[in-house]
């Protein structure tokens, strides 16, 4: 294998299929890059057996091509090299032993390369059923949920989001048993068979990263144990979570006591500001009060003092009430929301906090109170 290529086209080939390598692996291949020449040109895959990113850079965009191959090379290395060097150009070749030269006019590196049988048969197909998505919808849906996903390996099911799909509507949750999001849109097509599946969030957020133009199509393939994602030449593959993801529809009440309708800017600021006197040990807890059609934000902490806060509140209904909840949780789930106000919809002191853009808004957020007595 031997070919010329501009630097800035391959580099971003890298990145792209890097973001499927890990450091932790202890399949020494799984932290190379294959990469694949071939007459219609290279194809860059990385894998670590639980997601697979494959890029393909057509022909018209290599310089030259003297002999076609394939080659795993170490990710990080490759990556590193191409990244940092300084010419607009770079040659790639294979040579005997099991190495790579990749040169410059002004430079040379000599790298040792993986045997190329130990490299894991990628099965990535497409089938007949495709889901299709705006990229920039899909980006929305995303990080309007994702950060209620759990981090904790002891419920695996917690860390991916729950994507549900029957007939035209995809319902999308994402819960850490504290806190929950749900996203619910229409799209454009009926899908002929319901599915219901579980995708690891660390893998959404790196398909996250690799998406820059928002005005693309996303095509995704569902299937038992995988999806796959095609976006422009990159094709995205993660394997699904195990398990039957808990049922989150009791958990949101139909029926409240109270409803606010607050700024949402104004209210982020009076949380965000009452959060500086707390301590992350103890959640960054604030207080909520409702006195007189006005709210009022509380926070103390023994070691540095306490800080109080009134808001007017637009729309209010129901009694007064006194309600404690994270202050992060809270900031999160209002960054969310895109509108100038939110509605904030409550069932007394220990019942669950639900914020929506309106009553009948497509986005709704959860959080828990934490009691304080």
């Amino acid at each position: 294998m031997k070919f010329k290529i501009k630097k800035n086209i391959l580099l971003e080939g890298l990145n792209n299929v890097s973001k499927a390598l890990s450091n932790r692996n202890i399949i020494p291949v799984l932290n190379g890059i294959l990469f694949n020449l071939t007459d219609k040109g290279l194809s860059l895959t990385a894998t670590d057996n639980d997601l697979t990113i494959k890029t393909f850079i057509d022909k018209s965009d290599i310089i030259n091509v003297d002999s076609e191959g394939s080659v795993v090379i170490i990710g990080r290395y490759v990556l590193d090299i191409i990244r940092k060097l300084p010419c607009e150009e770079v040659e790639i070749e294979e040579i005997e032993g099991g190495k790579t030269i990749i040169s410059t006019p002004n430079a040379k590196y000599n790298l040792n390369c993986f045997d190329i049988n130990d490299f894991p048969k990628i099965d990535i197909v497409e089938n007949d059923k495709p889901i299709k998505l705006l990229t920039g919808k899909f980006k929305e849906i995303v990080n309007q949920t994702v950060f209620s996903t759990s981090t904790q390996e002891s419920r695996p099911l917690l860390t991916g989001i729950n994507f549900k799909i029957i007939g035209n509507l995809l319902e999308t949750v994402a819960t850490d048993s504290y806190r929950l999001s749900k996203k619910i849109i229409k799209l454009d097509n009926n899908v002929d068979n319901n599915i219901n599946i579980v995708i690891p969030a660390k893998n959404i957020i790196e398909l996250i990263k690799i998406i820059e133009n928002e005005e693309s199509e996303l095509v995704l393939y569902c299937f038992n144990n995988k999806i796959l994602f095609k976006y422009e030449n990159i094709l995205f593959q993660s394997s699904l979570l195990n398990g039957t993801y808990p049922n989150t529809d009791t958990l949101i009440p139909t029926e409240f006591q109270i409803k606010l309708q607050l700024n949402l800017n104004d209210f982020y600021d009076v949380v965000d500001r009452a959060a500086l006197l707390t301590q992350v040990k103890d959640k960054n807890i604030v207080q909520l009060e409702l006195k007189d059609n006005n709210i009022i934000i509380t926070s103390s902490s023994p070691e540095i003092g306490k800080v109080e806060e009134v808001m007017p509140v637009k729309t209010l209904t129901g009694p007064n009430i006194k309600i404690s909840f994270s202050a992060k949780f809270m900031m999160d789930a209002l960054k969310s929301f895109t509108s100038e106000e939110v509605i904030i919809m409550l069932n007394g002191d220990i019942k669950p906090i639900i914020i929506k853009e309106s009553e009948d808004g497509d986005l709704t957020q959860l959080i828990l109170p934490i009691k304080t007595y």
